[in-house]
């Protein structure tokens, strides 16, 4: 079945694409239709709900990264490397610097330890997952077979142990495949499967949207349809969209990523917690509310020229956008890229996004669009002469 990811083959042949050009805010969904991101255009593009059904949890990206290259491939040349980090360039001309777009696109997930003999599966989770979040959900786990799915049970309480309990624990968790012994269970999987959680994104009002895993395939996304739009347009950067790997355990693709490209610049995108929920306190690293647009990140371990060249671009293009601060690291991928080499001028652009690392992420698709208009407003301002020498 083609399915969702038929973004690039459902594309005219690149001689007749010439005469097509889109509009500031439209992308191409999965029949090769207009779709627009705002609030109140709910359904997002088909590529981008193709990348959120595909598995692609740390050390596993396979299937997602699959079908991000196969989109990427109706405009831009198409690698990756031995860790399975994806890259889409967009050539200007020989020798020209390089403007490096980076967003990971492996999830959070668990991973087979054990089976018992009673047929349940022992597990740890790959990148950070509160056993909360764990408890009474569905997994899907990828298997030598294919998808099995899986759901996750506690230790039994009795009515006088409740009143007692403790907090609840991963080693209180277990997967249950529906096996009865053993054997019946190693039918199925084998230790060091990995797992995802099951469901399918919601689309809610005001442009409102739920899924797994928000973070990050919203910036795997973002980079590449931003390369896409850069493509229609005259530039004098080479533009090189990264779908890096094992973010949620390390990082990892992306150092290896901006090693191998050596960048000129390099903008990061990812997800960030919103503020405009319980316990949200913007005291701690600004105001960050879904709908508020591109957050534009601040900090000692961000190169000031870049971020400043954001928010110069934001203002003149009438962007949405907010700013959020960090005191030391970011927590993502930015934190090892600026350090590459001899170091790469970064810059980092987030996506409010509510209920982060648990299966009902939430996210405002205006906000996805105003990230993507930024990082093309920003390359279009860039030449081979710009320095982000500090």
């Amino acid at each position: 079945m083609c399915g969702a990811w038929c973004y690039a083959r459902r594309l005219p042949p690149r001689s007749r694409r010439q005469a097509h050009r889109f509009e500031v805010g439209e992308v191409i969904d999965g029949q090769g239709r207009r779709c627009c991101l705002n609030a109140q255009a709910l359904s997002p593009p088909e590529l981008l709900r193709a990348l959120l059904l595909a598995p692609g949890p740390s050390g596993h990206e396979e299937e997602a990264a699959r079908v991000w290259r196969d989109a990427a491939s109706a405009f831009a040349e198409v690698t990756s490397d031995t860790l399975g980090s994806s890259y889409a360039r967009v050539s200007a001309r020989e020798g020209a610097p390089t403007l490096a777009l980076v967003g990971h696109i492996d999830e959070i997930g668990v991973a087979v330890t054990n089976v018992e003999e009673n047929g349940l599966l022992s597990f740890i989770t790959l990148g950070g997952i509160s056993p909360e979040a764990l408890h009474g959900q569905r997994f899907e786990l990828l298997t030598h077979a294919g998808r099995v799915p899986a759901v996750v049970g506690r230790k039994r309480l009795y009515p006088e142990q409740v009143r007692d309990r403790g907090r609840l624990e991963r080693s209180d968790l277990h997967l249950d495949v529906g096996a009865r012994s053993r054997e019946e269970a190693e039918g199925l999987v084998r230790a060091g499967d990995a797992g995802v959680w099951a469901g399918a994104p919601v689309e809610l009002p005001n442009g409102r949207f739920v899924s797994k895993p928000l973070d990050n395939r919203l910036g795997a996304y973002v980079v590449l349809e931003a390369a896409r739009r850069i493509a229609e347009a005259a530039r004098r950067l080479d533009v090189v969209a990264v779908a890096a790997v094992q973010e949620e355990i390390g990082p990892y693709g992306a150092p290896t990523a901006a090693f191998g490209l050596d960048p000129a610049v390099a903008l990061v995108v990812d997800v960030t917690p919103a503020t405009d929920v319980p316990g949200g306190d913007p005291r701690r690293a600004g105001r960050i509310e879904l709908g508020m647009g591109a957050m534009i990140a601040r900090g000692p371990t961000l190169n000031l020229r870049v971020t400043d060249l954001l928010g110069e671009t934001a203002e003149a293009e009438g962007i949405a956008h907010g700013f959020e601060v960090y005191s030391r690291e970011t927590h993502t991928d930015a934190d090892a890229i600026h350090l590459a080499r001899a170091g790469v001028p970064t810059g980092l652009l987030s996506i409010p996004t509510r209920y982060l690392h648990s299966p009902n992420e939430m996210c405002d698709l205006a906000d996805v669009e105003a990230v993507v208009r930024l990082i093309v407003a920003f390359a279009a301002r860039l030449d081979a002469d710009t320095s982000f020498v500090r």
